[in-house]
């Protein structure tokens, strides 16, 4: 019992300290001031097979109220008449680019070398990535995804959630969206930048090519995002942006396998981080565990139910006011009420992917 009530403490200490000293941080955060002087911005976006996407997507992207930016899209291996929809649309935006990735049979390649050519291509070191199914929540998203940059600042980081539909799955995707938006959001705002999202992200050119691009981590698939800025990322060189007119919005996944399948990709990567950020996550991952299965073990065995119960409302209530300043703040609505919730099932759904991605790990090396 003892060994329980300690455990128990414990990882509800841990937990009070995520959400007071990093997670926090998002209520109090003031935007800096923009910056007068507006830098020249590439937008570049990699599509295969996007051209319902791109039709949609593009003009909203190609009409930001911003002086001098230009859209580079990266043409990869598609045949579904993107190319053909890309030269349509230079006749009326000039200032969209793009080339063509043919199909290899002899050579397979993944995002990272369609994102690299985009990148070497691209006229102006601020970069600014986006994905073709996302699209900006207005026309000033450049305008505030570039106002960070000055001399110290490479990296910015934005914020891309997902269009709200029915059903338990978009539920859950948009609730674990806002949660890693918290957690990398905040944890940037405390000197601790460890990822960012393909979906709304900006860096310099100069930065990729210096870091040899995605040469660390070209043999794992996914990582385009996450990766890069876990190896380049450091307090003094990153922001991050959360006003309204910087957000992005995607399609969500609408099946449970294509989603499962999805997030067994995103959370390859993990093993990749920095020693540093890897304790950070999984600290924070087995004490939310632990607070549950602590408070209902001791609850089951009447032990000081009191004393357990208000320790577990009070970081209950903590955590659900800065998720509600977080969701205010992000533009993601109707979350609040399921997250008591979502907020034990999505941990021991990631602690299942992460086994899954382990045994398949294990299994490729045994062959």
């Amino acid at each position: 019992m003892q060994v329980a009530l300690v455990t128990y403490g414990s990882a509800l200490l841990i937990q009070l300290l995520y959400l007071l000293v990093a997670y926090s941080r998002i209520i109090w955060y003031k935007p800096a001031v923009s910056r007068k002087k507006k830098v020249p911005v590439s937008v570049v976006i990699c599509a295969k097979n996007e051209k319902h996407n791109l039709s949609k997507n593009l003009p909203l992207i190609l009409e930001q109220d911003y002086p001098d930016f230009e859209v580079v899209v990266v043409n990869d291996c598609s045949n579904d008449g993107t190319e053909d929809l890309l030269k349509s649309m230079q006749s009326k935006y000039p200032s969209l680019r793009f080339t063509t990735i043919k199909e290899d049979s002899k050579f397979k390649h993944g995002k990272k070398l369609a994102l690299t050519i985009g990148i070497k291509s691209a006229q102006h070191d601020i970069i600014l990535l986006t994905d073709a199914d996302c699209y900006p929540s207005g026309p000033n998203w450049i305008r505030e995804m570039q106002r960070h940059f000055g001399r110290d600042v490479s990296i910015v980081l934005g914020y891309g959630g997902y269009e709200k539909r029915k059903g338990l799955l978009n539920l859950l995707i948009r609730f674990e969206t806002l949660y890693i938006g918290l957690q990398y959001l905040s944890l940037a705002l405390l000197g601790l930048p460890y990822m960012g999202t393909g979906r709304n992200l900006a860096y310099r050119k100069s930065l990729f090519f210096k870091n040899k691009g995605f040469a660390s981590h070209l043999h794992i698939m996914s990582g385009d995002d996450d990766l890069f800025v876990n190896e380049v990322a450091k307090k003094g060189n990153t922001r991050i942006e959360m006003s309204t007119d910087s957000l992005t919005w995607s399609h969500p996944k609408e099946t449970w396998r294509t989603w499962f399948y999805q997030k067994k990709r995103h959370l390859s990567t993990g093993p990749q981080y920095k020693v540093r950020n890897k304790i950070i996550l999984a600290l924070e991952l087995i004490t939310r565990i632990l607070v549950y299965a602590g408070f209902i073990y001791l609850l089951i065995k009447s032990i000081w139910p009191l004393i357990i119960i208000s320790g577990f409302l009070l970081r209950l209530i903590i955590f659900m006011v800065i998720f509600k300043v977080a969701s205010v703040r992000l533009s993601e609505k109707y979350l609040l009420l399921p997250s008591p919730i979502l907020d034990l099932i999505v941990p021991l759904i990631n602690i299942f992917i992460h086994f899954t991605n382990f045994v398949a790990a294990k299994r490729s090396r045994w062959k």
